[in-house]
């Protein structure tokens, strides 16, 4: 437990510590009017509370990424809590810090087009239809898992002749985001998000205190231990599949699409790092809290393995187990709420964030709702069909394009530090550390080219060692210390 709670501080620390220096390194100004004051709309564009942004920032960021991940990457063993401590420092909240306050900079700009400033059009170009593409993926995802828990639940009861309970559910969640994505921001997910914030806080808590109690045995950092201890290391390589199986709770793509939806609702640019940073820390923590708790409940991570194979490898039945055994009832329906309404507070931002990026490089203004409608409504006509594709198909395709992102995100991180002068190695590291792991990925993934290690990992260094090169050594564009100049956002 030792290796567990250093873990824990070195997160804490490192909010107080690197939090300070990368917001220092990035330059605030607090008298700089932001574009929750200057474009208030009412609809996109509104000034909020911190705690309230923080809780809404958390939960898009997170829902149930940080726990379904961490529980498939704690099959791995103890590495995976090396990854989720130095992955959400060093690399997930420099990702979201930048991709927040690079958005305020530019009057709330959705992230494709912050990356086109820094990296040109080509990039703007591949990142608008990327992003959104993505952002199907996570909407589907995450209207797919939760209409088949209900189904579970409710039983064929609620079927209509051919039109099942499946289907029901499907209908209902996408009216709820339907609502959710062209309502302003304050009437629905500035209402009920901290609600569930909380609930996957306490969560988690609840989790922490219930290991204490129990005595659990997490398993320590160890030469021994940090082999690959996952059930199939022939196929499941500890490097790069750790790295792209814990996302959320360690860098992830998504969050980049979700840090401009809260940088048009902050009002002072020193929001910006207990939000955008704090909550990636904050997902960091509940990350390392669910793989220690997998590891530990079922006794070792041997035992980990065995009977997450016996139950296809399914994290719901982890998490719905694992607290109702240590949680008792109040964890029973701790659970059915996480793996139900935390992923539906995901997929209905992402959908809202789709829209966003679609009327930022359409220059439709969102301000009226039949403009937001005729985004909105073609938007859920592709997703409805998406639904009908394999559910695993989705979700392989997913993770890969939510660390590429991540990684582009990263770079221009990089870029723009280059381009005002400062320390750009801050974002440069994490962003060739990502090209790696995404170049080796998808190498030797089933969904990518399947080759052998041997080809794929040498592969794997020349590719980022070129990105790296041509960064360093090719003329930045821009002046050193240059004004950024706001964009005109959404």
């Amino acid at each position: 437990m030792i290796t567990f709670f250093i873990s824990l501080l070195i997160l804490l620390a490192a909010y107080f510590i690197y939090g300070r220096y990368v917001e220092k390194t990035f330059g605030i100004d607090a008298a700089r009017t932001t574009p929750a004051i200057t474009k208030n709309d009412g609809v996109d564009y509104v000034p909020l509370p911190t705690w309230r942004i923080f809780m809404i920032q958390f939960l898009n960021i997170a829902g149930l990424g940080p726990i379904f991940g961490a529980i498939l990457g704690a099959l791995y063993g103890p590495s995976a809590f090396l990854w989720i401590v130095f992955g959400s420092i060093f690399a997930g909240a420099v990702h979201d810090y930048f991709s927040g306050m690079l958005s305020l900079r530019h009057g709330g700009a959705s992230i494709p087009e912050v990356v086109g400033q820094y990296l040109g059009g080509g990039f703007r170009q591949f990142m608008r239809v990327f992003s959104v593409v993505l952002l199907l993926l996570v909407g589907v995802v995450f209207i797919l898992g939760p209409a088949k828990i209900l189904t579970g639940l409710t039983g064929e009861f609620m079927s209509i002749g051919s039109f099942g309970t499946f289907d029901l559910w499907l209908v209902i969640i996408f009216a709820y985001y339907l609502v959710a994505t062209i309502l302003p921001i304050d009437k629905i997910i500035g209402r009920i998000y901290p609600v569930f914030g909380a609930v996957l806080l306490i969560m988690a808590l609840g989790l922490l205190g219930a290991m204490l109690f129990h005595g659990a045995p997490i398993p320590e950092l160890s030469a021994a231990t940090l082999m690959n201890q996952h059930g199939s290391s022939d196929t499941h390589f500890l490097y790069p599949m750790l790295f792209i199986t814990i996302a959320c709770g360690a860098v992830s793509g998504f969050h980049s699409t979700q840090s401009p939806m809260m940088a048009r609702c902050l009002t002072n640019e020193t929001q910006g790092r207990p939000i955008f940073f704090g909550a990636m820390i904050t997902e960091g923590a509940v990350a390392l809290i669910w793989a220690a708790a997998a590891m530990s409940f079922f006794g070792s991570t041997g035992e980990l393995n065995s009977v997450m194979a016996e139950n296809g490898n399914n994290a719901a039945w982890a998490v719905q187990t694992i607290c109702n055994s240590w949680l008792g009832k109040v964890g029973g329906a701790l659970a059915i709420l996480g793996v139900v309404a935390c992923p539906i507070t995901s997929g209905d931002t992402a959908f809202r964030s789709a829209r966003l990026i679609i009327a930022d490089f359409t220059n439709l203004c969102q301000k009226p709702v039949r403009r937001r409608l005729v985004i909105t409504l073609p938007l859920f006509a592709v997703a409805w069909l998406v639904t009908r594709l394999d559910f695993s198909v989705i979700w392989r395709y997913f993770g890969f394009s939510n660390q590429l992102i991540a990684t582009i995100v990263l770079w221009t991180a990089a870029m723009y530090l280059r381009q005002q002068a400062k320390n750009y190695w801050i974002a440069f590291v994490p962003a060739v550390f990502m090209s790696a792991v995404c170049t080796t990925y998808i190498l030797v993934a089933p969904e990518g080219l399947e080759l052998g290690t041997g080809i794929a990992y040498p592969i794997g260094l020349i590719v980022p060692a070129v990105l790296a090169a041509v960064f360093l050594f090719k003329p930045a564009k821009g002046i050193a210390n240059a004004p950024i100049v706001e964009g005109e956002g959404g």
